[in-house]
């Protein structure tokens, strides 16, 4: 009697005990396989080539999700054909080319095989003078060029509203072809062909464009980039 009284905590002790282990490793093993998944994962984008989309709130996808702004689109339609590369939208609403300039190299750690350069609006809307934003545009592009020779760059052109006045309009107009002759990059001659101007495709505001806004803007680029992209 006294035997069967020990007998039975003992094999019940044991069967907590095996039943426990047994879920703790189950359930360590689910997370470590899980984690395992996740860091392979990182590993196979990290050792893609990377396309790198460097510019303000237009980049961004300002007033949408980041899903649906051209970047991330073209990434899809890259995707969809069989194109290997990692795309990064290093895009920030308000940034100017000085802005652009000071954060940059944090961005080229990323090692860029494609750079597509989009500022300079922001300076035309607030005025800035027109020598600083060449100045600033030439000095990204060869910051880039120094670090990555072989690095193909894109420059997207832009144009403002005459708000001030026609001469510094048209002068800015002409900064985006200036630098893309000086510098030897690929010129968009202007990014937002087609979606200007166009309430149907702005946001309210009358600047950023809207998701099918940006679709046009895909549209725009893509002939470009194809140029630059290799299977």
């Amino acid at each position: 009697m006294d035997l069967m009284k020990l007998r039975y905590p003992k094999q019940g002790i044991s069967i907590i005990v095996i039943v426990s282990t047994f879920l703790f490793y189950s359930c360590g093993q689910g997370k470590i396989d899980e984690q395992s998944n996740e860091e392979t994962e990182e590993l196979v984008q990290e050792s893609k080539p990377t396309i790198l989309f460097f510019g303000n709130s237009l980049t961004a996808g300002y007033g949408i999700e980041e899903d649906e702004a051209f970047p991330a689109l073209l990434g899809e339609r890259l995707d969809s054909l069989g194109y290997n590369y990692r795309v990064i939208n290093g895009g920030l609403s308000g940034e100017t080319t000085a802005g652009g300039l000071s954060r940059l190299d944090w961005f080229l750690e990323e090692e860029p095989e494609i750079f597509i350069l989009e500022l300079g609006g922001n300076d035309g809307l607030r005025g800035i003078a027109l020598d600083e934003t060449k100045k600033n545009l030439k000095a990204i592009i060869n910051t880039v060029k120094n670090k990555f020779p072989s690095t193909k760059i894109l420059l997207a052109g832009m144009q403002i509203p005459p708000n001030m006045g026609q001469e510094y309009t048209e002068q800015f107009r002409e900064i985006y072809p200036q630098v893309a002759e000086e510098e030897s990059v690929q010129l968009i001659p202007f990014m937002l062909e087609g979606v200007a101007g166009d309430p149907e495709l702005n946001l309210r505001d009358g600047i950023h464009p809207t998701e099918e806004g940006h679709k046009i803007v895909v549209e725009n680029v893509w002939p470009y980039l194809k140029e630059l992209v290799k299977r």
